[in-house]
């Protein structure tokens, strides 16, 4: 049987060959579970409009994926085109696997225009555009309206500030022994954000010197473990009792959460109960993530012309756009007013335009070659001060420390 498949595909390829189809390869991690078949229905539009393309695609889980990209790519066997998030995009451009886009962009009469302009800058490097936009988000401040109502307290404005926050919190926490105020975690992607919230940062502004032990950082990881081991407001390892921050969310044992635009659709479907959004509170300002995914071409592919079709249809055809919107599958990185309308209107949460008015502060991850490295480094103190084991003072330092050591700057 398994002989017979390969014949089939062999005499398949053969015969799109001989009719003057070209076949690509497609790699993604995005459409992994639920969004697959939202996926093939992007390419089964694409096909009908292009007749002389046709689109293999492959789907691998996030956690497996830029391992098994970067195999493929050093045996030399790259797809055509592959998804890359914008934390690994520079170090694939860095490192010379991509495709430079600009002539494409240009002879192909490809509007960047209907593309958001921060989404699309976020996959250019020195001047040469290396990738496309296929989606992008951001995080709110998600929280239980019922909980808010049984506290007494007020719903959040854009305008809170990080001790606004927290009294919600403890009146939320003083509900019940099994009711928590706020969930945010204390890891590498909030630090880097919450530090800009404080006015801080992880590198200084060219890029040439890590910055993690300063004073204003210190505050920002002191504020949140206090939410753990001094006020209790965020639930330990053993009060979450195995399940995730979601899962207690659904439950309601958490008034407040910090997460990404990407929960609507789950909330949306496992809530029984009123919630709704905000900007996330900032403290001396307002800073929230950016999180992209983009498209590119790989520089040895042999169907370019084939391939940039695709991942420019991907990234800016209403039709496709609809498609995420309809599915609740990140934004999609279009600035068509149908679109946005559409996207407001799908509730819940009711105050949709809060997702647009926090681009206003969206903030980058502080992207380097050995990004990886460096994040791993800094969670692993950030673990300690978490646990109490160090002081954030004695953590930052500590990591500040192993990263001049371990990390090479431009």
């Amino acid at each position: 049987m398994k002989r017979l498949l390969v014949i089939f595909a062999i005499v398949s390829m053969a015969l799109a060959t001989s009719l003057g189809v070209t076949t690509i390869k497609f790699m993604n991690f995005s459409s992994a579970d639920a969004n697959a078949k939202y996926l093939e229905e992007m390419k089964r539009v694409f096909e009908e409009q292009n007749p002389d393309i046709k689109v293999n695609i492959e789907t691998v889980g996030y956690g497996d994926y830029f391992t098994k990209l970067m195999t493929i790519v050093a045996g030399g066997n790259a797809p055509d085109a592959f998804e890359l998030n914008y934390e690994n995009f520079y170090t694939y451009a860095k490192k010379g696997i991509l495709l430079n886009l600009n002539n494409l962009v240009e002879t192909s009469g490809f509007d960047t225009s209907v593309l958001n302009e921060k989404a699309l800058n976020a996959f250019s490097e020195g001047g040469v555009q290396y990738g496309l936009p296929f989606s992008f988000s951001n995080v709110v401040l998600i929280y239980n309206k019922d909980l808010f109502d049984k506290a007494g307290v007020e719903y959040p404005t854009d305008d809170w500030t990080w001790a606004d926050e927290l009294e919600a919190a403890k009146k939320i926490r003083a509900l019940d022994a099994m009711a928590f105020g706020v969930y945010q975690p204390v890891q590498f992607w909030e630090f880097y954000k919450m530090v800009q919230q404080n006015g801080g940062s992880i590198l200084n502004e060219d890029r040439t010197a890590f910055t993690l032990n300063t004073p204003q950082n210190v505050e920002t990881l002191q504020f949140m473990v206090d939410r753990i081991l001094k006020y209790n407001v965020m639930p330990d390892d053993a009060q979450m009792a195995g399940m995730g921050d979601w899962d207690l969310f659904e439950v309601e044992r958490i008034g407040m959460i910090v997460t990404g635009t990407w929960a609507f659709s789950t909330f949306k479907n496992s809530c029984d109960f009123e919630w709704d959004i905000a900007v996330e509170p900032g403290n001396t300002g307002k800073a929230t993530h950016f999180f992209a995914n983009g498209l590119a071409i790989s520089k040895d592919s042999k169907n370019v012309d084939a391939a940039f079709r695709w991942i420019s249809f991907l990234s800016g055809d209403l039709d496709v756009a609809k498609i995420r919107i309809e599915a609740g599958w990140e934004l999609p990185p279009v600035t068509y007013p149908e679109i946005i309308e559409l996207y407001k209107q799908t509730t819940p949460p009711a105050s949709k335009e809060v997702v647009f008015r926090s681009l206003d502060y969206l903030v980058t991850p502080p992207v380097i070659e050995q990004f990886n490295e460096m994040a791993d480094i800094v969670n692993r103190h950030l673990e300690a001060a978490r646990y109490g084991d160090k002081t954030p003072q004695k953590a930052l330092d500590d990591a500040q420390a192993e990263l001049e050591k371990a990390i090479k700057l431009n």
